[in-house]
């Protein structure tokens, strides 16, 4: 099935696709490349902070403990907690963090490659076949940038393409229509059923070509010289 088009404004890739073309497409498949989905990305750009475990209020109490938040310390990285904790056991080289983050809209660009027979890994660590996906996230545009949203002058030089880390788009969502994906934050998640939420929509082959352009140019520093955004970019750029 195929989504009504919205109305996509002139200046913005999406609108010198051909008429028969679509941007989204509606199915109800499961996780594949392409599929817009939800899922909780952290805020990348904050500083890291880890719980420090200073304390029990009761010592007898083996389950619980007074914590500190602080700013990591790369050369602490591998001090052990003063005092053990039987909830959150400590394992060498690791931290507790604590990072703030929010559930966005996000385009899964790979779904995390084969699975592994489990007759290889019997009794390996389970991170070592956890599975993942790989996601870039959409940031809502629908902002005057007056509270520390996007400048709606920022908003239009995405949309006419200027930045390989921005793609402008419109997503076919109740609740979130003019956004920003952000490749520049392409991010490994996991895959379990409860913390990813799979809506019922994809991009279109023909999109997600795009798409792959979009990485080329940001990932080797240039457009594919036969490629659709190469032309459509010069055009916008020029108007």
């Amino acid at each position: 099935m195929t989504l009504a088009p919205p109305s996509w404004p002139d200046a913005s890739v999406q609108s010198f696709l051909p008429a028969e073309c679509q941007w989204w497409v509606e199915d109800n498949g499961s996780l594949t490349r392409g599929r817009l989905v939800r899922v909780f990305i952290p805020h990348i750009d904050q500083e890291p902070m880890v719980l420090v475990p200073e304390g029990r209020s009761d010592p007898t109490a083996h389950d619980r403990a007074d914590y500190r938040v602080e700013p990591f310390n790369i050369k602490m990285r591998h001090t052990a907690p003063k005092i053990p904790i039987a909830g959150l056991p400590h394992v060498k080289g690791e931290n507790r963090s604590v990072y703030r983050g929010k559930v966005r809209p996000s385009l899964v660009l790979s779904v995390g490659g084969q699975d592994v027979p489990k007759s290889l890994v019997p009794s390996a660590a389970r991170w070592i076949c956890a599975k993942t996906m790989i996601v870039a996230p959409y940031f809502g545009a629908d902002q005057d940038g007056t509270r520390g949203g996007w400048p709606p002058a920022f908003v239009e030089r995405i949309r006419r393409a200027e930045y390989p880390q921005y793609v402008w788009d419109q997503l076919p969502l109740s609740d979130v229509r003019e956004s920003i994906l952000r490749l520049d934050q392409v991010q490994a998640v996991g895959r379990s059923s409860i913390a990813t939420e799979i809506t019922p929509y994809a991009l279109s082959k023909d999109a997600m070509n795009i798409i792959d352009e979009w990485l080329t140019w940001l990932f080797q520093d240039g457009l594919p010289a036969d490629g659709y955004l190469k032309d459509v970019r010069r055009v916008l750029l020029d108007a």
